[in-house]
């Protein structure tokens, strides 16, 4: 059995900024976002990682460096969060009235609806980090390692993992630089341990 202690990266200014959706722009950790990974990394002293993998964006890399004790990190483009399409920069208040049937359809069926009506289909970045969790427990059936990602793909991931209807995502709440961990068997099935968990 594999133990995957998730992290959402720490927080950037556009979280800061009324939580602006932030997919592939690559924006750097605010002091506080540093902050907040440096407290994760004391909430995971006592764990021994035998790997730490990364989103290749920057606010996930060095919050998993961070929370690590700067032990050397994979990075790998399944990680990287959701393209957001047209939302990408912008908060929920600024883009549903520019097309508020995007936005319906997104929240009925984000599976087959491609978000920001350019950007991926929640399905699309489900079968990407399946397959990256897939490889990853064959990499190492057993034993800790940490993975920093974003709060779309986490969510996303989960819910699907725990048998949810997807467009229920946003059920869960998962801040910036929180630990999740979960349990992953040779066959992908994932049992939840804690959730959202933070100093």
């Amino acid at each position: 059995m594999l133990n995957v202690y998730l992290l959402r990266h720490g927080q950037t200014a556009w979280n800061a900024d009324g939580n602006r959706y932030c997919g592939r722009t690559d924006l750097p950790l605010t002091p506080k976002g540093l902050e907040q990974a440096q407290l994760a990394a004391a909430q995971l002293q006592n764990v021994t990682f035998d790997a730490v993998y990364s989103s290749p964006l920057e606010r996930a890399y060095k919050t998993a460096q961070l929370a690590s004790g700067n032990l050397p990190v994979t990075t790998d483009e399944r990680l990287i969060e959701a393209d957001f399409g047209l939302w990408e920069g912008k908060r929920k208040e600024e883009f549903i009235p520019e097309n508020e049937a995007l936005w319906q359809d997104w929240c009925q069926d984000p599976m087959q609806t491609k978000a920001g009506g350019t950007g991926e289909t929640a399905g699309e970045v489900i079968a990407r980090v399946d397959d990256f969790y897939m490889s990853l427990v064959k990499k190492h059936p057993s034993g800790n390692v940490l993975t920093v990602a974003h709060n779309g793909v986490n969510r996303f991931y989960l819910a699907y993992k725990l048998g949810m209807p997807v467009r229920n995502y946003r059920k869960f709440v998962i801040d910036n630089s929180s630990v999740t961990m979960f349990e992953l068997d040779a066959a992908g099935e994932l049992s939840l341990v804690h959730l959202n968990s933070k100093l």
